[in-house]
């Protein structure tokens, strides 16, 4: 099997990060209580330039936060869209963006639930245990527009599902109890120092 998929498509090789990346620049991170986080996104209707350049913004600081997915409200964009860079529990990295994504519902017979854990680029320093399918799809468009079908299972399964989840206004908190709740905003309290030393760091290294 290929050990890279790039918008769905197997590829030969690719470099450790996306092309687009190069492109981009850093956009700050928005955290869970800010309004934008919690209220469902606009569809995409223009695909252009504009599109394009938040993307490739949306790439470089989903690498500056060391993050597996990041979605547009993230970076404070009222939009349908996400990017992703996530490897699969076999090991094979997914690479790419979705436009106005769609998660299709599965039949309850051929799903499966595992409970793992899970963090958030916006709950900065928190780790819980979020029940997810162990498969998802999504459908959307990419970058100029053309039809898309993405497909993951185990870990990757569980990146389009929680940026599916935030393009709806969700964020994971949502889906936990109120004592799972406060746990995970302890964490935060006591950890988002040290994340945001990181992202200083990581910063520094991939200008140098």
């Amino acid at each position: 099997m290929p050990s890279v998929f790039v918008q769905g498509r197997p590829v030969e090789s690719y470099p450790p990060l996306a092309p687009e990346a190069r492109r981009g620049s850093v956009r700050r991170i928005t955290e869970a209580g800010e309004e934008v986080l919690h209220k469902p996104c606009r569809d995409v209707t223009e695909f252009g330039p504009d599109l394009a350049a938040l993307i490739d913004d949306m790439f470089l600081t989903m690498y500056i936060a060391d993050g597996a997915g990041l979605a547009a409200n993230q970076v404070d964009v009222d939009l349908r869209l996400f990017v992703y860079d996530c490897p699969d529990d076999d090991g094979v990295r997914h690479v790419g963006h979705i436009v106005n994504p769609v998660l299709e519902p599965l039949d309850a017979a051929h799903r499966r639930l595992l409970e793992d854990s899970e963090g958030c680029l916006s709950v900065p320093g928190a780790v819980m245990d979020v029940p997810r399918p162990d498969r998802a799809v999504v459908r959307g468009f990419d970058r100029d527009g053309e039809p898309l079908v993405i497909e993951g299972t185990g870990y990757f399964a569980r990146c389009l599902a929680h940026e599916t989840d935030h393009c709806n206004g969700q964020v994971y908190l949502d889906r936990l109890s109120k004592r799972e709740r406060k746990d995970a905003l302890r964490q935060v309290a006591d950890r988002r120092e040290g994340v945001f030393a990181r992202r200083a760091a990581r910063t520094a290294e991939l200008n140098g």
